[in-house]
């Protein structure tokens, strides 16, 4: 009998016919890294994001869905299938998922009833306006449905059904052991399976749980009847929709009840998997992203959650009631999602709550744990903190703490060719990444951080943003384990200054010395109302000399060294932080800006969320300001987007953080050391995923 306590995660299991080797799948989900519309649109970076899961040990891959529309405008990063000139470089891919024993699924979706522009999209909207199963639409910037839907036509169903059919057939010659069919969040499908979104009267319509699942069940059927009854297809539905959070009564919308009823159905058309999530109507990403549905407060109190909802682990595991309840109504395997980890997973399984587990975020922050698990080292796993920087829309989709995601190289590190002395001067994310590669590789590592603890910022960081949602302190422990592990001599409380640098005579020296604050230049900057971002961190850095930055951010609750009224200028992540911190702790904010669109470098989703609760609790922000005319004892003066003089008035003024690389030590050094780089906010001030990667970029480079 095995021991490991992750048994059940490392049985083997079935969907149909198709073996799969444990319990972890690699859930759906787009990450863009495709090349332009064409033959050759997989490109090495989309090849080697997949096969690392696949090579991790992962037990099936589902790829994310193609588009089914050929328009290129519309495509968003999309790849395509709807011809046969795709199918030998979609194949290609494929392979190299299946050398590593990992069969791999294809997803497919249509949006037809979403809005035609997204909040993050610059360019212009299609002309193409939505259409769904009836004319309903929900305002929210938060979700995909503010335009009004045309309402289909039977032969628009059916066309798209062809479209589902044919893409899929394509999908079997390209090699994929199988299809998934996202019918959950607000796409098409689910939009016909639900009845606040589908009011029609005809054999798709809202009469019955037959009609209303017909449009899928004919995707069913007709995959099974080109591609083989034998051919897998599992379906994403909700297991239930929640109406909370725009005053619809739940009963009005997907119950579980009939998430039941058409699990049953699916069943018997020929699914052989069903995957469970769950929506609230209004919060499309928050829905899937569980763990992030309370940021920066519970959109609705928590006593008043549905009972089908499992808050008990602040979103994790969310969906489980839901998936033990279909799993009890149908006898094909079912599986979900929703911030699981090993631990819940094994938890689920063993209870007989589902029979799959699927991940993504934690799989991107490291394609190995399946191997990890088997070996019952999941100590070792790289920490995913939560932070969806692998979910930015419209942008470049990167890993705060893996580094190689999104790469063009092969997800591995590789030992030096030959061993150096490498000096590490700095312990924020960047030094200690960049001494835990270099470590990885071979090299004799030395890392210098004159302060008494690793992690540079980020302990303060923690502090401001709070625990809830993202888990800082996860990053430092993870590289200090690492280091450790690897033979990094780390020294502590201990500066290292150029004569001492010459001295040591090291091969290579890695500068991460950070950040120095920017005075910003406004008449009036002294005044004694003018609280430095600097500075706040500096008593904060003290404090957390003696308190954890979970127990500081209590503290800091019960009092802080800042008025009552304030006002942060800059509305980029760092100003909304601050101002969300401040907010939260009862003092009345506005945010002002020169900056025309507040909110740059947060993630689009949480962005839209803070804002609307900013609005909520009355935090004023001002874009577009010409001039920061004068600080006087009253607060600051602004010159308006419309050139109207403005006088806020504030007990605090608070410029957020803005930083210049310290390059005093690099200036020294120049031509004293054979080789010397400069990483994270020392090259460039930038976000946590960019220091990372910079110390892993120099560090993977010697």
């Amino acid at each position: 009998m095995s021991t490991n306590k992750f048994e059940k995660l490392l049985e083997p299991g079935r969907i149909g016919n198709l073996k799969i080797k444990n319990r972890m799948v690699k859930s759906g989900a787009a990450a863009r890294y495709w090349g332009m519309a064409g033959p050759d649109q997989v490109t090495d970076r989309i090849k080697y994001y997949y096969e690392s899961f696949a090579r991790g040990g992962i037990g099936l891959v589902i790829v994310e869905a193609p588009s089914l529309e050929p328009d290129v405008a519309r495509l968003n990063g999309n790849w395509r299938l709807d011809d046969d000139k795709y199918i030998k470089g979609i194949s290609e891919m494929v392979s190299l998922i299946q050398k590593h024993d990992c069969p791999a699924f294809m997803q497919l979706n249509h949006n037809a009833n979403w809005q035609k522009k997204m909040p993050w999209e610059k360019g212009p909207a299609s002309l193409t306006p939505p259409m769904g199963p009836s004319p309903v639409c929900v305002k929210s910037e938060m979700d995909n449905n503010n335009e009004m839907p045309r309402e289909m036509t039977i032969a628009e169903i059916q066309g798209i059904t062809e479209k589902i059919v044919s893409t899929s057939v394509r999908a079997q010659k390209a090699g994929f052991d199988g299809i998934e069919l996202n019918a959950a969040c607000t796409h098409l499908f689910h939009s016909f399976l639900s009845p606040f979104w589908n009011r029609r009267h005809d054999i798709y319509g809202c009469d019955s749980l037959e009609n209303r699942s017909r449009f899928l069940i004919d995707c069913i059927q007709g995959i099974k009847q080109r591609c083989g009854k034998d051919y897998p297809i599992e379906i994403i539905i909700n297991g239930a929709e929640f109406g909370n959070l725009i005053d619809v009564d739940n009963s009005e919308c997907l119950t579980l009840k009939d998430s039941c009823g058409i699990s049953k159905l699916l069943e018997a058309a020929g699914a052989d998997a069903i995957q469970v999530r769950s929506i609230f109507i209004g919060r499309h990403d928050a829905s899937f992203l569980t763990d992030h549905f309370c940021y920066p407060e519970p959109p609705i109190p928590i006593k008043t959650f549905p009972k089908e909802y499992d808050w008990s682990r602040k979103g994790a595991g969310a969906n489980r009631f839901m998936a033990a309840a279909v799993k009890k109504a149908i006898t094909i395997p079912v599986m979900t999602v929703s911030k699981l980890d090993p631990e819940i997973a094994e938890e689920m399984l063993r209870e007989g709550d589902m029979d799959f587990a699927c991940f993504n975020r934690r799989l991107i922050a490291d394609p190995e744990l399946p191997h990890k698990v088997m070996a019952g080292n999941i100590e070792e796993l790289r920490p995913c903190t939560a932070c969806t920087t692998c979910k930015v829309m419209g942008g470049f989709r990167r890993c705060r703490i893996n580094a190689m995601v999104g790469g063009e190289n092969l997800y591995t590190v590789e030992p030096a060719t030959k061993k150096k002395n490498v000096l590490v001067v700095g312990g924020g994310p960047a030094g200690m990444e960049a001494a835990r590669v270099a470590s990885l590789r071979g090299h004799h590592v030395t890392l210098f951080e004159k302060t008494g603890k690793l992690g540079g910022l980020l302990p303060v960081a923690a502090t401001i943003k709070g625990l809830e949602i993202e888990c800082l302190p996860k990053i430092v422990r993870y590289e200090k384990e690492q280091m450790t592990k690897n033979g990094v001599d780390i020294r502590l409380g201990q500066t290292a200054d150029a004569a001492m640098i010459e001295q040591m005579k090291p091969d290579v020296v890695i500068l991460a010395t950070g950040g120095k604050p920017v005075r910003p230049d406004i008449p009036g900057i002294n005044n004694r109302s003018v609280l430095y971002a600097g500075d706040l961190q500096k008593t904060l850095k003290f404090f957390l000399k003696f308190a954890s930055p979970r127990l500081l951010n209590r503290l800091t609750k019960l009092w802080m060294p800042v008025g009552k009224k304030v006002v942060v200028i800059g509305t980029d992540i760092h100003g909304c932080e601050l101002g969300e911190f401040l907010t939260k702790r009862g003092r009345k904010v506005i945010l002002i800006d020169k900056a025309e669109n507040p909110g740059e470098g947060m993630i689009n989703h949480l962005k839209f969320q803070l804002f609307w609760w900013f609005r909520k609790k009355g935090v004023e922000m001002v874009n577009g300001v010409q001039e920061y005319v004068e600080i006087n004892d009253k607060g600051i003066v602004i010159l308006t987007a419309d050139g109207f003089k403005r006088t806020i008035e504030a007990d605090n003024v608070i410029p957020a953080s803005s930083l210049q690389p310290d390059t005093a030590l690099l200036e020294k050094l120049k031509n004293k050391v054979p080789e010397i780089y400069a990483v994270g906010d020392c090259a460039e001030p930038k976000l946590i995923v960019d220091a990372v990667g910079s110390g892993f970029n120099v560090a993977r480079s010697i």
